[in-house]
């Protein structure tokens, strides 16, 4: 399986998994340009790609949808809830409602010889899901956009090979930003973004020794560094029996390009 982030942060998301045969995406809150600049790295192109799964309906994460179905007719799987708020809140003029297919929280969907889960999240969306990917025994996770995380998260999580995993922000750098006094409290509260400190905290409960990748991803452009959110999360990594920087590699995926594929053995 691959892993692949064309663009990661609050600035836009959009990520590619393939067992090698089907390609999905999961958001494109980037522009249908650099999709396909993305995909091309690849030797790939949006005619390539089976499906788009939608995590939640926030601009970041929807941005290059309509542009990209009014080219390419590609099947989008969300949840209802989504789906109403994607169709309320963009531009979907001239593309058939009949691209978007409803899915429900904690289901399965078999696309190919890939099954893609569904698992709910705590975030200020309609109603927010992340994904994780498997082929074969094979699994990937991907999870942003949460304030909090529960069981649910780090059960499914737990036995991934590979995780993209949200490191928003670091927590000292929001409280004295620029930021209005609501949005830092939103972006602090349960329904907003995982600080750097609580992303390590929940990369400890679900580190194994075959996780082979961990991806920081959704970086804050004000509020964060890729260093500084990768340090906060070794740290806390080191102190923990079971990480071995051996056999688990920790990058940072970049926000305004690809990231390197990483192809899980």
């Amino acid at each position: 399986m691959q892993l692949y982030s064309i663009a990661s942060g609050s600035s836009g998301n959009c990520i590619y998994v393939s067992d090698g045969t089907s390609g999905i995406l999961v958001d494109v809150g980037i522009s249908m340009k650099r999709v396909r600049e993305g995909l091309e790295k690849l030797e790939c192109s949006l005619q390539d790609i089976d499906a788009i799964f939608i995590t939640h309906e926030h601009s970041d994460h929807i941005s290059g949808l309509g542009p990209i179905l009014r080219k390419v007719p590609i099947p989008v799987y969300a949840t209802a809830d989504t789906i109403a708020a994607i169709w309320e809140k963009s531009n979907m003029k001239n593309i058939s409602p009949d691209l978007f297919h409803s899915i429900r929280r904690e289901e399965d969907i078999e696309l190919g010889n890939m099954g893609i889960h569904s698992i709910p999240i705590s975030h200020d969306a309609a109603d927010p899901v992340c994904y994780t990917v498997e082929h074969e025994g094979k699994r990937i996770g991907i999870a942003t956009d949460m304030g909090m995380y529960d069981d649910k998260i780090i059960n499914n999580l737990g036995n991934c090979d590979a995780v993209l995993i949200e490191a928003n922000h670091d927590i000292n750098m929001l409280q004295v930003g620029p930021y209005p006094y609501a949005l830092k409290m939103r972006i602090l509260g349960d329904k907003g973004h995982l600080s750097n400190d609580t992303s390590a905290r929940l990369i400890r409960e679900i580190l194994h020794t075959d996780l082979q990748y961990i991806l920081l991803g959704h970086l804050s452009k004000e509020n964060n560094f890729p260093d500084l959110a990768y340090q906060t999360v070794l740290y806390e990594l080191e102190k923990c029996e079971t990480w071995n920087q051996n056999q688990t590699e920790m990058l940072v995926a970049k926000r305004y390009e690809p990231t390197e594929l990483l192809t899980i053995k």
